[in-house]
């Protein structure tokens, strides 16, 4: 992976976590996500008007992308909703590294060695690790602990869709400016048939964060596709996993949630399959 790369998906990292804090403000967690998605929506909408629409080919991509971020959204914010951030962050986002990069080897055929599976081994396990209380996984409510993971595998998932879908389109930044505008639209929707129009008025008073969070979750996933289209889909889902390590001091200094010895150890995992990733 490229250097340049690299640091644009570590940069990609920080900013995730940061929107991923925006849902825990004092607002429910669905409808923080539908606030933070609208965002996105709005600040994408001129960069897609500008560039034009994607080819006919590349709009199932977008349209199955929608369709898994929609699960995506809902696992998320049902987790959220019963646990800490610093337990389900670890556990949606560690989930997912291993799975992607074993999928985009058996099928999209990408060439990851030895040395990259181990980076993204340790990777794996630092994320997970930062999820463990110190009474055991079980302290975890059990219904967080299924959604958390159901979320991990969405997020392989629309990975997985996301960089291909962006290799076939004719730039990634149309693919990306379109399906954010897309997301934005079917979740908005969505929010108002299941919930109503007067649920959804409380994110008025949180304009503010919610563009926040919005601006962030765009940089970010709009860096992550590009990178996919510069390197292996699996190794770029793995570095931007690192996020974990931006989440849990947010979940420290923010959010007031307990530092444990624990956390250390897991950021040393990370940091070392970091170095395993960059020197692939």
């Amino acid at each position: 992976m490229d250097l340049s790369v690299f640091l644009a998906v570590i940069a990609a990292a920080a900013m995730h976590a940061g929107w991923n804090a925006v849902l825990k403000i004092r607002l429910d967690p669905f409808l923080a996500v539908v606030l933070v998605n609208a965002a996105c929506g709005v600040l994408a909408l001129p960069v897609a008007l500008h560039l034009g629409p994607p080819a006919a080919h590349v709009w199932p991509w977008i349209a199955a992308s929608v369709a898994i971020h929609l699960v995506y959204y809902l696992t998320l914010s049902g987790a959220y909703r019963r646990a800490d951030m610093g337990q389900v962050y670890p556990l949606a986002r560690g989930s997912a590294p291993l799975l992607t990069t074993v999928l985009s080897v058996t099928l999209v055929g990408e060439a990851v060695d030895a040395q990259g599976f181990l980076g993204v081994g340790l990777l794996a396990l630092g994320i997970l690790s930062l999820a463990w209380p110190r009474a055991g996984i079980a302290a975890i409510d059990r219904t967080a602990l299924r959604l958390a993971l159901m979320c991990g595998v969405s997020i392989s998932a629309y990975t997985l869709v996301d960089g291909l879908g962006a290799r076939s389109a004719s730039s990634a930044h149309v693919y990306t400016s379109w399906l954010f505008v897309a997301d934005s639209l079917v979740i908005t929707l969505f929010g108002l048939a299941w919930k109503g129009p007067r649920a959804l008025a409380p994110t008025l008073s949180f304009l503010g964060p919610g563009l926040a969070g919005g601006a962030m979750s765009l940089a970010a996933y709009w860096i992550s596709i590009w990178a996919m289209t510069k390197a292996p889909i699996g190794l770029v889902a793995a570095v931007r996993e690192s996020s974990v390590l931006f989440g849990a001091v947010i979940a420290v200094v923010v959010l007031h949630e307990p530092l444990r010895r624990e956390r250390l150890i897991a950021a040393a995992l990370i940091v070392a399959g970091l170095v395993l990733i960059k020197l692939h």
